[in-house]
């Protein structure tokens, strides 16, 4: 499969499982509708930029939106936050603590080398 094909079944996988719509997800991200259905259905590279704010709002790893396979979304659906009726303030508020939560990981990994 593709990456492209791969990442986007990921993206719409992970929005769909947070129960968010395309279009909201376009709000936050400050694109169009249509520029997330592009990528959702792999025609178009999602830029890293955009990955990387789309793990943020998500909850997730990058590397969970670069290579999830089937197995590993069965398994993320149990964890699932739902953001059903949320603003776009919450959205902003959740793609903020993703990063709070994804930095504070990376400073325990490197705590624990020393």
């Amino acid at each position: 499969m593709e990456q492209s094909t791969t990442i986007g079944k990921n993206l719409a996988f992970l929005r769909e499982l947070n129960n968010m719509t395309q279009e909201k997800v376009a709000e936050y991200l400050g694109i169009k509708r249509e520029t997330i259905s592009y990528y959702e259905n792999g025609s178009r590279n999602t830029p890293l930029d955009i990955l990387n704010n789309l793990s943020d709002l998500y909850q997730v790893q990058l590397i969970d939106i670069l290579e999830m396979k089937e197995e590993d979304r069965k398994a993320k659906t149990a964890m699932a936050f739902r953001a059903e009726g949320l603003s776009s303030e919450g959205y902003k508020a959740i793609g903020e603590f993703g990063k709070i939560v994804k930095n504070y990981l990376k400073m325990k990994r490197i705590e624990e080398r020393k």
